[in-house]
């Protein structure tokens, strides 16, 4: 299926490279849509005054100035990664939906469950769980 990687962290909406546990590894990333009013441009967060608006609720056109709320924007896109499976050590390649669900995950700092957004897919090889969690903050 031969994904390509973005070249730049502009043509992204999201993008990760880190390590799963001792033996796993993923880079994974979301590629910007083009405006589905105009066709012209990427989509991408408001600008003030040349800076971006990170924590902005809704993504902008900065052709036609069409403006999607972030949930709706979202949904439309799609998740790629290249993993190595941290149980069983498959290289593999997924593209999925870019969905973000609450999961439970083990803080290691605090030594609890706690819930977390994450993306979870299936290793194509073993079919268990990998999780991309969101930042903990």
């Amino acid at each position: 299926m031969a994904l390509k990687e973005p070249a730049s962290m502009d043509e992204c909406v999201y993008f990760t490279n880190r390590n799963l546990g001792e033996k796993g590894k993923i880079r994974a990333w979301v590629y910007r849509q083009n405006c589905p009013k105009c066709n012209k441009a990427l989509m991408g967060k408001p600008r003030d005054k040349g800076k971006i608006k990170i924590r902005a609720t809704e993504y902008v056109c900065p052709n036609c100035k069409y403006t999607a709320q972030k949930e709706e924007y979202e949904d439309t896109l799609t998740f790629e990664s290249k993993y190595v499976c941290p149980h069983c050590e498959f290289t593999g390649e997924v593209q999925i939906p870019f969905k973000r669900k609450k999961v439970k995950v083990f803080d290691e700092e605090t030594q609890k469950q706690v819930t977390a957004e994450s993306v979870r897919f299936q290793c194509s090889k073993c079919g268990k769980s990998i999780d991309v969690t969101k930042k903990m903050k």
